[in-house]
């Protein structure tokens, strides 16, 4: 089949998709709201989160010392940060952790799964996300964990 039409199936299958999730709903359609931290950097390249109707999509963040902006010696400080990091995030949009309904957690050592499933199972009270575990090189300022996340209002 022509590359052209393959193309143009498969975008016709994500609007569709789309569009079925409430995406471009009428009422929704180009209405943002930016969400930021009132410690968010006015330099910095991307905005916390941004709030589209139902759906809050939120920056991937690494868990810093506030103070040093590196990550913590210890691994369930660097954690700790991080996951209140992001119930920040989701609080300031009018959100929960039991909002989240996709995570994806980027991790330069997958030997610390097990250490960061035991912090990140608490943040929640009901079912958890869908989620995703990669493993990755490296991250930014030494971080062992980035995460980035969707957020439906329930």
């Amino acid at each position: 089949m022509n590359r052209r039409l393959v193309f143009l199936a498969g975008a016709l299958i994500l609007a569709g998709f789309l569009a079925a999730h409430g995406v471009f709903s009428q009422t929704d359609t180009g209405k943002r709201r930016v969400i930021n931290l009132p410690d968010h950097s006015p330099q910095a390249a991307f905005s916390n989160a941004i709030l589209v109707g139902d759906t809050l999509y939120i920056s991937g963040s690494i868990g810093l010392d506030a103070k040093t902006q590196k990550a913590p010696e210890k691994i369930e400080d660097e954690i700790k940060y991080l996951l209140d990091s992001y119930k920040a995030v989701l609080t300031q949009a009018g959100f929960t952790m039991d909002d989240l309904v996709y995570v994806q957690i980027s991790c330069t050592d997958l030997s610390l799964y097990d250490k960061f499933n035991a912090a990140y199972k608490s943040y929640f009270t009901k079912e958890l996300p869908a989620r995703q575990f990669v493993g990755v090189a490296a991250l930014l300022r030494g971080g062992h964990f980035e995460m980035q996340a969707i957020a439906v209002r329930r």
